[in-house]
């Protein structure tokens, strides 16, 4: 972590809640909302937790489907009265983003133009906050998410993050991670989701909220208990500070020795002598070690 001079962040789950809401039921038809309520089930993302959550509060029953399989990236498709449907990233339906800000997910019945479905999202704790630090302490923040523009644009806008990409699949998440490390640069991955797990592992060093999913708590080095996200740049600073205080304390120590071993070498040291230098000797590398507190 003391080496850390590039912060990469995903959006959902990381520095937004990842609990979306659905805003735009209505513009699912009746007819489609048994499709939809069976795509959204089979799918752990966080829109799909929020569509299957609002279809069942609206008293939808899934319809049968077959054939179910999830693309990473890109969202969950299964076989529907002959027909292939899908729920997903527009590009992967065929559909335009469109200008809107909000974060959307898609569904194809396999006929017609897919339908938009819009959701809401909170800022996670402390991102703000969290951003404004790196920012002030000299570290490169870059947002990767696989998001349409004008949504990442506008949570970039709103944290002062001037570099990023959207659209942007894990793979390419992962390259663009491993490309900052073959620059030279010594890379935190920030993220959540099964879609960010390559990136996780590629990075220097990662950390996943507690909220995360189990496989990208495991590619992570670090796990961050709670929900705010502060503590990722007050960790970065207690590093810095941590390895200043290592050095110090070996400054300490070998200052100690070069002044004591001579004495005992000429015999001029008493067993009192050495055990009072000792004991200055670990108290002060102690003292020095608690001033980071």
């Amino acid at each position: 972590l003391a080496d850390v001079d590039t912060v990469v962040f995903d959006k959902t789950g990381t520095l937004t809640m990842g609990v979306p809401q659905l805003v735009s039921l209505e513009a699912l038809p009746p007819a489609a909302r048994p499709v939809a309520l069976a795509l959204a089930q089979g799918s752990g993302h966080p829109l799909s937790l929020a569509l299957a959550q609002a279809l069942l509060e609206a008293g939808t029953l899934a319809a049968p489907l077959r054939d179910l399989r999830e693309v990473p990236g890109s969202g969950i498709a299964g076989s529907w009265q002959g027909r292939e449907v899908r729920l997903g990233r527009a590009d992967w339906l065929g559909a335009e983003h469109g200008d809107a800000r909000m974060s959307a997910s898609w569904l194809s019945l396999g006929q017609g133009a897919p339908i938009r479905l819009e959701f809401s999202d909170r800022l996670r704790p402390g991102a703000a906050d969290c951003v404004t630090q790196l920012l002030a302490r000299g570290r490169r923040v870059l947002l990767l998410s696989g998001d349409a523009a004008p949504v990442v644009q506008d949570l970039a806008d709103r944290l002062g993050i001037a570099e990023w990409r959207a659209s942007v699949s894990p793979l390419d998440k992962a390259a663009a991670v491993r490309d900052l490390g073959a620059a030279g640069c010594h890379v935190l991955m920030v993220g959540d989701g099964l879609n960010d797990t390559a990136a996780l592992t590629e990075a220097h060093v990662s950390i996943s909220p507690s909220s995360a999913l189990d496989a990208a708590r495991s590619a992570s080095d670090i796990v961050l208990m709670g929900s705010d996200l502060s503590p990722v740049a007050e960790a970065l600073l207690v590093a810095r500070r941590a390895r200043s205080r290592i050095k110090e304390n070996f400054a300490i120590s070998l200052g100690y020795n070069v002044i004591a071993v001579p004495f005992a070498i000429a015999g001029l040291a008493t067993p009192l002598m050495a055990a009072l230098a000792m004991s200055l000797s670990s108290i002060s590398v102690t003292l020095n070690a608690l001033r980071l507190r």
